[in-house]
């Protein structure tokens, strides 16, 4: 997240950008904590204060917060925030589990499980790149699978027969459609 902050603030074409990002990095991360979280409901700013960040444009155009700052009922104040910090950090708990659980739901719809069988045609990810260019296809194959280990773990044998000694995981391997 402060990578996609800074990007568009040093980017220009014309001057070198390498020395700007130190400069941009406070008001990155000034607008990571002061900005509202999806999954909690809160900013990273209340959850560790207990109140949220007065801005800088707030200070510069004298908002009604700012306006009725009373220095004596600062301290009476200060101590029912701290009495509703907890209470908010318990909603901000409940948020963030529901969050979660909408995230898991999506999840589970949307993504597939895939498995192969004993048989089965596959092709296998290129491990090694010496000699290969851009346009070379990054598949090797077909291979055949010898043998299950376990779920997600593949044994792959040459359409010969020989059979390979290390296994594959289902994450280097794509269905071969002949």
């Amino acid at each position: 997240m402060i990578l996609q902050g800074l990007k568009p603030r040093i980017f220009d074409r014309l001057k070198k950008f390498g020395g700007r990002w130190v400069a941009e990095l406070p008001a990155v991360l000034w607008s990571l904590r002061t900005t509202p979280s999806r999954a909690t409901g809160f900013t990273p700013f209340f959850m560790v204060y207990g109140s949220e960040a007065i801005l800088p444009t707030d200070l510069e155009y004298g908002s009604p917060r700012v306006r009725a700052y009373d220095e004596q009922g600062n301290q009476a104040s200060l101590e029912d925030a701290q009495d509703q910090l907890d209470e908010a950090r318990d909603m901000a708990l409940l948020h963030s589990a529901k969050y979660q659980q909408a995230l898991r739901r999506h999840h589970s719809r949307k993504v597939q499980g895939r498995a192969f069988n004993i048989g089965d045609l596959v092709l296998r990810l290129v491990q090694d790149n010496r000699g290969r260019h851009k346009l070379t296809p990054p598949w090797e194959g077909p291979f055949v699978i010898a043998q299950v280990l376990r779920p997600g773990t593949y044994k792959l044998a040459t359409p010969d027969g020989r059979i390979f000694s290390n296994a594959w995981n289902i994450e280097q391997l794509r269905r071969f459609y002949p």
